[in-house]
């Protein structure tokens, strides 16, 4: 069987220092000399996992689509997709009979049912993992804002202060344009409308410019979470 190599890393840097790929080329070399596959080409992606927009994907898939390969190896499931939906994607247009799909940290092969199976088990329980994590840091971060602990980041949140403790304190001036705000979009402003009044009344941002659409809707986003 012809198969091609696909790695992936997140950042230029990654991808420019070699660190990541060469671990995972190094699997994907061992794996193919194990199972006796042929691998035709190695191809490298520096992009995030979060979604197919990718070149060099879009480069192996066509490839596999011309003849060129029978199916791709990965050293781990996530060089591919973080993505249930993408993945349910990948396996019914490319891995459910076509193209064979081998991961080599989870072992998995698509060439037969209990692999596409154990494959499906595995990208639900990933995503699930990332939900669950998203929410706890949610629910802790709603209760640090709660007891009025700073959240992060380099500066307190619009509307607020932090005193020599390293608590939150009201900014009276900031709470009232947070109140004003509120207000407009009650009245049914657009975002735009309300940055709009926003600068027709002589109000400026905490970093003293004028108001625009997007601060006004993080803010409002913001408000409402």
């Amino acid at each position: 069987m012809q198969v091609i190599g696909y790695l992936r890393v997140s950042t230029s840097e990654q991808g420019e220092s070699g660190l990541g790929l060469e671990a995972q080329a190094e699997k994907v070399k061992a794996y193919c000399s194990l199972y006796d596959l042929d691998m035709v080409d190695m191809i490298t992606d520096t992009a995030s996992g979060k979604n197919l927009n990718r070149s060099g994907l879009d480069q192996a898939l066509d490839m596999m689509q011309a003849g060129q390969a029978d199916g791709i190896v990965i050293a781990k499931l996530d060089r591919l997709t973080r993505s249930v939906k993408d993945m349910g994607y990948l396996l019914e247009k490319y891995f459910q009979d076509r193209f064979a799909l081998h991961v080599v940290a989870e072992q998995v092969n698509t060439t037969n049912a209990a692999g596409r199976l154990v494959l499906n088990v595995l990208m639900s329980v990933a995503q699930w993992e990332r939900e669950t994590i998203g929410e706890r840091t949610k629910d802790a971060l709603q209760a640090k804002r709660q007891r009025g602990e700073k959240t992060g980041g380099k500066h307190a949140p619009y509307g607020y202060d932090v005193d020599d403790a390293g608590k939150l304190i009201e900014n009276s001036d900031e709470q009232a344009i947070m109140r004003m705000i509120a207000r407009l979009r009650n009245k049914g402003y657009t975002y735009q409308g309300i940055a709009d009044q926003l600068n027709k009344d002589g109000h400026v941002t905490r970093t003293g410019k004028q108001w625009r659409l997007h601060i006004v809707r993080k803010m409002v986003i913001r408000q409402a979470a």
